[in-house]
């Protein structure tokens, strides 16, 4: 699968399994999912450093995660799969963007 694919497949599982629907994401008009889609990107660089996932999920304070969601949704994998989940996020803020531009028009 490539980079595209994986990232549609997991925009639809958080659709599918997660509940994150248009209505929902809708009401993170604060910045909620690219602040998400940033603290998922940040990690990828520090795979490169030994036990860098334990050592980050132990922190209380995760670099760029939202404030107002629960650190337990912070979930980092691997270099690939981090990539995957902020494209997915940062797929889920274009669309709610594009809602909002044709809802005003």
């Amino acid at each position: 699968m490539n980079g595209i694919e994986l990232i549609l497949q997991e925009r639809q599982r958080q659709i599918d399994v997660e509940g994150w629907s248009a209505e929902h994401d809708d009401a993170h008009n604060d910045g909620s999912l690219i602040d998400a889609a940033m603290a998922y990107l940040r990690n990828v660089n520090g795979y490169k450093i030994s036990r860098w996932v334990d050592f980050l999920r132990q922190r209380t304070h995760v670099p760029n995660w939202p404030e107002t969601w629960a650190r337990g949704w912070y979930k980092p994998e691997s270099a690939i799969r981090d990539l995957v989940k902020s494209g997915a996020l940062i797929a889920a803020e274009i669309d709610r963007l594009q809602r909002r531009t044709e809802n005003k028009g």
